[in-house]
């Protein structure tokens, strides 16, 4: 049984891979026209979420949003939240409305077809390179200017230990939030890591549940609040998380 059990989650997940593949397939013209500059990115932005929207119901996961607070139009934030899974790119996609541009890191850009998509939409990071983290900030804070939000999974990646409920915080998306005066817009994922996590055969359909909780203001706040400001956001999802586990 546990053979076949296997096999059903293997396929599954091989069905992931061409759900992420077909619709860029598909919109292929259309992708290559909105990515050719970045005057066309809310357009992009458009077809990313029908995109994410496709892969998750596709997949049997449909997502289950609950809004404390609502993000407006026309008003750029800084979207953060917990990462256990590759739904997080989806999910977000799925939950947010406002434009906004992912910082990730390099290494997705090598996933082919997708991959060519991602290095011209997203801004990529090598972690382990001062002066890529330093063209990240130079880079964000041009997408903010165009009036796009910016979304940074803070933990840095998914945490090696997958029983870990949340890493730590790294900086970046506070120093940018309080330099651009934007508010921080905390977000918990629930079920990521139960329906799609990266142990290779575990994972099976069912409900996404995400939660958007009240924001945070960085008026008037100065970067050297910005750890004070990383944990009182890390902690409003910490709670989330453990409470859900009660």
């Amino acid at each position: 049984m546990r053979i076949f059990s296997k096999l059903a989650i293997l396929l599954w997940r091989i069905w992931f891979y061409l759900l992420v593949l077909i619709p860029i397939i598909v919109l292929l013209p259309f992708l290559l026209l909105f990515t050719a500059s970045e005057q066309y990115y809310k357009q992009f932005f458009m077809l990313a979420r029908w995109w994410a929207l496709f892969i998750l119901y596709g997949m049997g996961c449909y997502p289950e949003i609950k809004r404390l607070q609502v993000p407006q139009e026309d008003t750029s934030y800084m979207f953060v939240a917990n990462h256990t899974s590759m739904l997080d790119i989806m999910l977000m996609l799925a939950v947010i409305k406002n434009p906004f541009v992912f910082v990730g890191k390099k290494e997705l850009a090598k996933i082919p077809l997708f991959g060519f998509f991602y290095k011209r939409t997203c801004i990529l990071v090598d972690r382990n390179n001062i002066k890529s983290r330093k063209l990240v900030y130079d880079s964000a804070q041009r997408r903010l200017k165009q009036g796009n939000s910016i979304c940074i999974f803070p933990e840095g990646g998914v945490p090696d230990d997958l029983n870990l409920v949340l890493d730590s915080f790294k900086d970046g998306a506070f120093r940018l939030a309080i330099e651009h005066q934007i508010a921080v817009v905390p977000l918990v994922f629930y079920d990521n890591k139960k329906r799609f996590p990266y142990s290779f055969f575990k994972g099976k359909p069912g409900k996404l549940r995400a939660e958007i909780l009240p924001f945070f203001s960085t008026q008037g706040l100065k970067t050297e609040e910005k750890t004070v400001l990383k944990q009182q956001v890390r902690e409003a999802i910490l709670n989330k998380l453990t409470a859900d586990k009660a």
